[in-house]
């Protein structure tokens, strides 16, 4: 994580407790969305394996991360991110990222993993 990311976190934490985040394995080059009150600790947990949806795709990048004031809107978002109209929306807006990383598309369920675990 980058010095700019730590403050911003540390500086809209108290106000803005919820995330949804999007996760990248390097491993099979898919997505995973997830939802937090406690990303730094969640994110730790992913990293060292005691997530079970992820612990056999690391490694893992956090790609992405929204913050929210009520925990309804961050769970309503990330239920949103799981639709294929989430899908759409997460490959437009990480377009340039998605390319560098080289993820793949499985139109199956266009390359995302849905998993409906919670912290």
């Amino acid at each position: 994580m980058n010095l700019w990311y730590i403050l911003l976190q540390a500086k809209f934490k108290p106000m803005l407790p919820y995330c949804v985040y999007i996760l990248f394995s390097e491993r099979d080059s898919l997505l995973y969305i997830g939802f937090s009150s406690n990303l730094e600790e969640r994110i730790k947990n992913h990293l060292a394996g005691k997530t079970k949806s992820t612990s056999y795709r690391l490694p893992l990048k956090l790609i992405f991360a929204e913050y929210y004031l009520f925990k309804e809107d961050a769970l309503k978002r990330e239920g949103y991110f799981k639709t294929t109209a989430g899908k759409k929306a997460i490959r437009l807006m990480l377009t340039n990222t998605l390319e560098k990383l080289g993820y793949k598309i499985k139109y199956e369920n266009l390359g995302i993993v849905n998993i409906d675990e919670k912290d």
